[in-house]
């Protein structure tokens, strides 16, 4: 068996393999509330195999979405909706996760397809923004400085979408640090020019990524994974290097995380990546060789054999995939195709016809 199509059992959750689906937001959503679009999208990529579909970053107050059209859990409405979605990706044989987002000082923006760049206008729908720092987005609206009450406010959202998370069917819950967004803007000191305790030192930075971990942890019990997205690098001089976010990893480990999601850069428009197949694996490698603790990979890993090889090499304990699930949502069922794997278990019975080497046994 390949180690791709291996279990992976975290906590008391058991994945049934270990190419997962990346959160990619859909903008689709009215008021927070997911609908019959994010129905069949998710539930797509359980009947194509995915051992974890991860549901969409979910903000967990209206002023943390990135867009007006986000998916939302701060209420219970939303809580409901969700519920709906997740019973489907189940009767799939698909675990489900939710990543809680709060968007910060990249908020109250057009969705990308609204063929408009940079902040919604307040009388279009659009917010005050807030960040640890009074320091905008390059081509965005300045944000609000949060004070104390504010980033106690943000602790106590991420707790309360964590129950309503949990409450709603989730099996994982992923703390979304990455991508420029409120966590990734205090840990970086691109974005946080702060002199109190929240701001200066690594450790202060850390703090506000930390107390949220706490928080969930403490909402969701001992049974349930919590994930933690983090960027790896800001890509930009000055901004966060790897050795940096494996500190905070291991900080957020002894806080109560388990498995470290590592992507990269998004905070600044400056920003300089080098693209290429599997270009962010060496960052989840990192963070694993020092926090020991599981990792997963994502970036440009568009075949099995790349996926196994990610495993294979012990730069991570699973893969996440994104446009590659949009392009083929059956993209876990073609992998593990391709590594010789046998279809009885993975591929849908009503599926069964269309794989090559079954069909060739039973014409």
């Amino acid at each position: 068996m390949s180690q791709l199509f291996s279990t992976l059992t975290i906590r008391e959750t058991t994945f049934r393999n270990r190419l997962w689906v990346s959160p990619m937001c859909m903008y689709s959503a009215e008021d927070g509330v997911v609908n019959d679009w994010h129905h069949v999208h998710l539930a797509q990529f359980a009947s194509g195999g995915a051992g974890l579909v991860m549901s969409e970053a979910s903000a967990v107050s209206p002023e943390g979405r990135i867009t007006p059209e986000d998916a939302g859990i701060w209420n219970d409405e939303q809580r409901d909706a969700w519920a709906g979605v997740i019973a489907s990706v189940h009767a799939r044989g698909a675990l489900v996760g939710v990543q809680l987002a709060h968007a910060g000082r990249k908020a109250s923006t057009w969705r990308p397809f609204a063929n408009q760049d940079g902040s919604v206008p307040l009388d279009q729908g659009g917010w005050q923004t807030v960040a640890p720092s009074a320091i905008a987005f390059d081509g965005y609206a300045a944000p609000q400085e949060l004070d104390e009450d504010g980033i106690a406010k943000v602790v106590a959202d991420f707790r309360a979408a964590a129950r309503r998370a949990v409450d709603a069917g989730f099996d994982v819950i992923e703390v979304h640090a990455a991508h420029g967004y409120l966590l990734h803007e205090f840990l970086s000191p691109l974005s946080n020019e702060r002199a109190d305790g929240w701001g200066g030192s690594l450790e202060n930075r850390a703090r506000l990524v930390l107390d949220v971990v706490r928080a969930v942890r403490a909402e969701v019990g001992e049974a349930l994974p919590v994930f933690v997205r983090f960027s790896g690098t800001d890509s930009a001089p000055g901004g966060l290097e790897i050795d940096d976010v494996a500190t905070v990893a291991q900080w957020a480990l002894e806080a109560g995380a388990d498995l470290f999601d590592v992507s990269s850069s998004g905070l600044v428009r400056h920003q300089r990546i080098e693209v290429g197949p599997g270009y962010q694996v060496p960052l989840a490698a990192r963070v694993r060789e020092v926090t020991g603790a599981p990792t997963a990979a994502v970036g440009i890993i568009d075949t099995g054999e790349e996926a196994e090889a990610v495993l294979a090499e012990g730069s991570a304990d699973a893969v996440f995939a994104g446009r590659e699930f949009l392009r083929d949502p059956h993209f876990a069922l073609r992998a593990a195709s391709e590594l010789g794997e046998a279809p009885e278990g993975l591929w849908p019975p009503q599926y069964l016809r269309a794989h090559r080497e079954w069909s060739k046994l039973r014409r």
